[in-house]
């Protein structure tokens, strides 16, 4: 009779059976196909356990060398309940560092994480594919800096908070967090000054088209994107709809909400003291994947453009003619009256230059406005 013809356990309580019945062991192990050895371990366990020696025991060593330690695994979950938007990587990296010693790979964390239920699934979604649009790329620190506000979210005291955000794209180090109770220019240009007091100047400046960042007006100005000029700064916008294009700052965003405002502190004083929690652990404690595992005040530097004390005037060497703008965004010709240009630009000046053709041009700073005609009205430029 072959071993394999029943349940294993049927045939067992058989053979021991007809064993206590007489019957040799040599014979029985001939009929049944399994070697004496088998028989008498078979046997033993039958008098070390009873009926239950007979059932099928778990195959699973009793010790597996790669399975992570219990003090390991434990340090791991209590790493990631303190840092829930953490994944395996970054809580490999810090709990390393401060413990000086090694831990298991990444898949193992995550796998430690799977099993103590701190993973949540995520819906798959289609992989977006860029596409070219004329933002340029940061090769160093302050070569371009991303803001945005943060979607506005109510406070315990049911008061609603605007948090400006300002970051480095390059070494991804956050520059500013600042709790609003409204959006408007002027906050966002304190916010800003105290920024380029601390930090210096960047190159350029991404946002999206948004206030206080743009407007519908005249080559889409606002007061703030005018002292941005006014201080030597490029503006890029990204295209309406299309978040991606400044998606280091947003996901940031993400990880922002995820761990300030969940929930949401009582009053703004709070709020902005998680707020400045948050950007330390980010700046200084949190590695980043991008970054080689370092943390962005590691890869971070002071801008060499200081911010500039006074404010100086601009200067239209180029131009025949500077006027100032009044606070009704409006200049006054000699002999041609008022001709009205953008809010944004009261209280700045302008330069004007006489083409060949016998229109006037308009620039600030840099950047071309219009034509003021020969039947004295203002043509913006396209």
């Amino acid at each position: 009779m072959p071993w394999k013809a029943s349940r294993p356990v049927d045939l067992k309580v058989e053979f021991i059976a007809r064993l206590q019945r007489g019957e040799r062991m040599t014979d029985l192990c001939q009929e049944f196909g399994i070697a004496r050895k088998t028989g008498h371990k078979l046997l033993n366990r039958y008098k070390q356990l009873g009926a239950a020696g007979l059932e099928e025991l778990s195959r699973a060593p009793k010790h597996i060398p790669h399975r992570t330690p219990e003090e390991l695994a434990s340090a791991v979950i209590d790493e990631r309940r303190a840092h829930p938007s953490w994944g395996p990587k970054k809580l490999k990296d810090v709990l390393e560092k401060r413990l000086g010693r090694e831990f298991p790979s990444a898949s193992t964390i995550g796998s430690v994480l799977t099993r103590a239920g701190l993973v949540e699934s995520r819906k798959r979604r289609s992989r977006y594919r860029s596409s070219p649009t004329g933002l340029c790329s940061a090769e160093h620190p302050n070569d371009v800096w991303c803001t945005d506000y943060k979607g506005q979210f109510r406070l315990g005291d049911q008061s609603y908070c605007y948090p400006l955000t300002v970051t480095d794209q390059f070494s991804r180090f956050i520059l500013g967090c600042e709790g609003m109770a409204a959006i408007s220019d002027e906050a966002a240009r304190d916010v800003f000054e105290g920024i380029f007091r601390e930090h210096g100047l960047p190159q350029v400046i991404r946002s999206d088209n948004g206030t206080p960042f743009a407007s519908t007006g005249l080559a889409g100005l606002t007061k703030l994107s005018v002292y941005w000029i006014r201080l030597g700064i490029r503006q890029e916008r990204i295209r309406p709809a299309h978040p991606e294009e400044n998606g280091r700052h947003e996901r940031m965003h993400l990880t922002l909400k995820r761990e300030t405002t969940r929930p949401a502190r009582h009053n703004l004083l709070q709020q902005q003291e998680r707020f400045d929690e948050f950007v330390e652990e980010f700046n200084e404690r949190r590695p980043h994947e991008a970054l080689g595992m370092k943390r962005p005040k590691e890869v971070h530097e002071p801008s060499p453009r200081p911010y500039p004390e006074p404010l100086a005037h601009q200067a239209y060497p180029t131009h025949d003619d500077v006027l100032s703008v009044n606070r009704e965004g409006a200049i006054h010709l000699p002999g041609r009256g008022q001709i009205y240009l953008s809010r944004a630009l009261a209280d700045q000046q302008v330069g004007l230059r006489e083409e060949d053709d016998g229109r006037w041009l308009v620039s600030f700073a840099s950047l071309d406005l219009g034509h003021i005609e020969l039947n004295k009205t203002f043509t913006p430029l396209a």
